[in-house]
């Protein structure tokens, strides 16, 4: 099984890098959002309990990388619906290696993607006053993989019973939007509502926001400014539960 999982995964990134316009969009674009977006508000942003202005590129930089990690590890499973139009999807459910196998090619596959994104985008961290060191990109890898070890099994539940692309996409919108603005990526929680920060509350993805700022905001030989266990053991429970999903979804006979 484990030999077909990583045949899959590996279908998976060479034909992500076989799409050179896929490989420019998936990276250029995070980036130029982050830099319009960061000069443009530039230091207008002031939280809760600071009197001086925090500079929009520093703090909307883990918001880009979280933001990469959803959509290349959400965006990745979309091939099921493409590989059961194409048959090719038929042909992996009748082989010996069985259906566990399509699971976590699919997930290993995604979440190879989206961490090497991150990776490749943060290595534009000095620019936003970030400078992680070896400590500190260690935990910065663990949880991008947990974030897309999740994410990735999030849209392979939704794309699992799907037939149409069209309504896959827009679904993506409809719900995986909302869910990234309220992580705390694009504004910090202390000015939101009430309501809105009640729903940041329950979003999981906050938590892992959390972490990837923390991190980010710790200097070289500092130790970490935040503890990180929370934010772990809230990021693997729900990522268990979505692997957990998939794997029941996948096992029923369809």
């Amino acid at each position: 099984m484990m030999q077909a999982s990583f045949s899959l995964a590996l279908r998976e990134i060479v034909r992500f890098l076989r799409q050179k316009n896929r490989v420019i969009g998936a990276l250029a674009t995070p980036v130029l959002f982050w830099f319009l977006l960061g000069s443009g508000v530039g230091r207008s942003l002031v939280t809760p309990g600071f009197r001086g202005r925090l500079d929009y590129l520093t703090y909307f930089f883990p918001g880009i990388i979280l933001l990469i990690v959803l959509f290349t590890a959400i965006f990745s499973t979309v091939s099921i619906i493409e590989d059961r139009r194409e048959g090719f999807l038929q042909g992996v459910l009748v082989a010996p290696a069985g259906r566990s196998a399509i699971l976590f090619g699919k997930i290993m596959g995604g979440t190879l993607l989206a961490v090497f994104q991150a990776l490749v985008v943060m290595l534009l961290a000095p620019y936003s006053d970030h400078h992680p060191d070896a400590r500190v990109l260690f935990h910065l890898i663990a949880m991008t993989s947990l974030l897309a070890v999740g994410l990735t099994a999030l849209g392979f539940l939704i794309a699992w019973p799907m037939d149409s692309t069209q309504g896959f996409h827009a679904l993506i919108n409809l719900f995986f939007v909302p869910l990234w603005f309220l992580s705390g990526a694009l504004f910090p929680a202390g000015g939101a509502a009430e309501w809105v920060r009640t729903l940041m509350r329950f979003n999981p993805l906050s938590y892992g926001h959390e972490a990837l700022q923390g991190l980010l905001a710790t200097k070289q030989g500092q130790p970490l400014p935040i503890d990180l266990s929370q934010d772990y053991s809230i990021i693997c429970a729900t990522t268990l539960l979505l692997v957990m999903a998939c794997a029941f979804q996948v096992s029923r006979r369809s």
